[in-house]
């Protein structure tokens, strides 16, 4: 039997003081570890904020700086443009006020000479009928206008002649022509006057035929306006000519079949200049037409109507309705090719 009384039951409690330190000093370094790690942690946040409120404040500066800037440069702008417009608009009135002051002369029909006034009194068409009844107008404008059709046709194909084959070809003597012919043309052509009287005079192309004889002289020296016909031809690739002469296309070929088609800006502005010389030439027309009213162009005619004081009182306005007249087949070309003559300028200027 057992004696339980006798018995001792040591229940003997293992507690791991040492281990249970131990762990404690682990948990306690990892803790503060931890805690250090969120130390730095705050730290790098703060110092984070702090960055990014600088570079907010810093963004702000710049911003509104730029702003400024922006702002500043706008009214730069803006009064810049103002003033641009302003002057613009004073040059276009001083440029378009004598057309508009001879449009209303030639509508005047309460008196024939000069009036202190711009707005007439009283509107007709009488200046009008009187231009073309008791005056040679329709005979010089006639003459005119078939010299100018001449001189754009036969000028346009000495020009673009001479630019093709300057443009293209590449011959002993070429950049001698060409600076020849610049030479030669700044000269101005009054200065042949002369000469150029007496040859015409023993052909009988002065006086009554004066206008067969101005129309040799404006095309006969045509072939040195090449210059901004010969810069848009170099605009264009010298691949074409090459591709087509493989083809077994000739020069003329070449240049009828693809460079005119290519070139439509560069020959209505050729044809414009032309047609356009006629109109405005004086000084030649007065010296060959030697003073005869049958070998004016309208430049000369309209000038002898107003020669003298009794004829500028008695046909001021009709000269004013010539003048309207003149001016209106010119004005109505520019209109229609308008956007070919700026192209023909603008691509001839290129290259020289």
């Amino acid at each position: 039997m057992i004696d339980y009384k006798n018995t001792e039951t040591e229940e003997t409690e293992v507690v791991p003081v040492v281990e249970f330190n131990l762990d404690m000093e682990d948990s306690v370094s990892e803790y503060e570890e931890e805690i250090e790690l969120d130390t730095a942690d705050v730290d790098e946040f703060v110092r984070q904020q702090e960055a990014s409120q600088i570079h907010h404040v810093r963004s702000s500066k710049e911003q509104s700086s730029e702003n400024k800037k922006h702002g500043s440069q706008k009214k730069r702008r803006i009064v810049g443009n103002t003033i641009i417009h302003i002057v613009l608009v004073i040059m276009s009135i001083i440029w378009v006020a004598p057309f508009v002051f001879i449009l209303f002369e030639s509508f005047r029909v309460e008196s024939t000479g000069l009036a202190g006034y711009i707005i007439p009194h009283k509107w007709g068409f009488d200046n009008y009928v009187r231009l073309f009844t008791e005056t040679e107008f329709p005979r010089w404008f006639l003459s005119t206008f078939l010299m100018g059709l001449f001189c754009a046709v036969v000028q346009t194909i000495f020009i673009l002649a001479m630019s093709y084959a300057l443009s293209r070809n590449r011959f002993k003597g070429r950049k001698f022509l060409m600076n020849a012919m610049l030479v030669l043309g700044m000269f101005p052509g009054f200065l042949t006057l002369i000469l150029l009287y007496t040859l015409l005079h023993e052909w009988g192309l002065t006086g009554t035929n004066a206008p067969f004889g101005l129309a040799i002289i404006y095309v006969a020296s045509s072939g040195m306006g090449y210059y901004v016909c010969k810069g848009f031809f170099d605009t264009i690739s010298h691949s074409l000519d090459e591709a087509a002469m493989v083809d077994g296309a000739t020069k003329f070929q070449i240049f009828y079949k693809i460079i005119i088609p290519m070139s439509k800006p560069i020959v209505i502005y050729t044809i414009l200049m032309g047609f356009m010389g006629p109109w405005g030439d004086f000084i030649t027309a007065s010296f060959m037409s030697d003073n005869l009213p049958q070998g004016f162009n309208v430049a000369t005619g309209l000038q002898s109507l107003i020669d003298g004081q009794s004829s500028l009182n008695e046909y001021y306005t009709t000269f004013c309705a010539g003048g309207v007249m003149v001016a209106l087949p010119i004005t109505l070309l520019f209109m229609f090719l308008q956007k070919y003559y700026v192209a023909g300028v603008t691509g001839g200027a290129v290259k020289g």
